[in-house]
């Protein structure tokens, strides 16, 4: 079993899902870059995972890799549930996630995809969560990190079940950092604005503030060594989102047209 973390702010082995994509990648550099001993990396693009395991181990980390479709809610569990036994990973970052949007006539978003996204994006998560939580209160210690969305803030009308399902997780990893506090596991929710990646250019509509994967991944570190409860970047859109979700809907529906978002 190895040891939780290797100092104050980098951890020793550290666990996470959806490595493949672009900010799973850049954080699994990032924390090799940092000295962390073990990283546990998940992902479906086996290719992808290969590579991130080449390039994170000429940086001195030992790599365990797994490919895994996070749908598969119970072979996600069990497979924490042994990583927790085995490895017992002083961070685990739940970052798996997907994105659909309305379309190019805007004709709606389809039933079957949203089902998709939800499993991907809330329900894999919570069962992130709750496989992890065993061994972390049996060692009375952990951090768990949930990637969320400044969409979260406010739903944008090309995205609405995106919008909603990283709303959700933000939600619950409030939640749940004020339900584990007292037992020495750190929850903390990662809201990146537009950050490079396959996904981020998928999306339709303005990409203000767009920043590169390996700086969201050194924001994303440094917050977490902080144990902020929030970690939202960059500035200037943060604010902006947080302000559309306070003021009147019918106000912040007319910016959003006014900036080149549909609906």
């Amino acid at each position: 079993m190895t040891p939780s973390s290797t100092s104050a702010d980098v951890p020793a082995c550290v666990l996470i899902t959806g490595a493949t994509g672009g900010i799973g990648g850049a954080l699994a550099l990032e924390y090799a870059r940092a000295g962390t001993s073990t990283l546990i990396l998940q992902g479906r693009n086996r290719a992808r995972l290969d590579e991130l395991a080449k390039a994170c181990g000429k940086l001195g980390a030992r790599v365990v890799l797994h490919e895994l479709d996070v749908r598969n809610h119970d072979a996600l569990m069990q497979w924490l549930a042994d990583m927790g036994a085995a490895e017992a990973p002083g961070l685990v970052i739940a970052n798996a996630g997907v994105n659909i949007n309305t379309g190019p006539q805007q004709q709606g978003e389809g039933w079957d995809d949203m089902h998709r996204l939800f499993d991907v994006n809330v329900k894999a998560v919570m069962a992130t969560v709750q496989a992890c939580i065993p061994a972390m209160r049996a060692r009375g210690e952990g951090q768990i990190a949930l990637v969320s969305s400044l969409a979260a803030w406010r739903g944008l009308p090309e995205t609405p079940s995106y919008s909603a399902s990283k709303a959700a997780v933000k939600v619950y990893g409030e939640a749940m950092r004020d339900l584990l506090a007292g037992e020495g596991i750190k929850v903390n929710v990662i809201m990146p604005g537009y950050v490079e990646s396959q996904m981020c250019f998928d999306m339709p509509g303005p990409k203000p503030f767009l920043w590169k994967a390996d700086r969201a991944a050194r924001v994303i570190r440094r917050g977490l060594a902080r144990n902020r409860a929030r970690i939202s970047f960059p500035f200037p859109l943060n604010l902006g989102c947080f302000l559309l979700a306070v003021i009147h809907p019918a106000l912040s529906g007319w910016i959003l047209k006014r900036l080149g978002y549909r609906g």
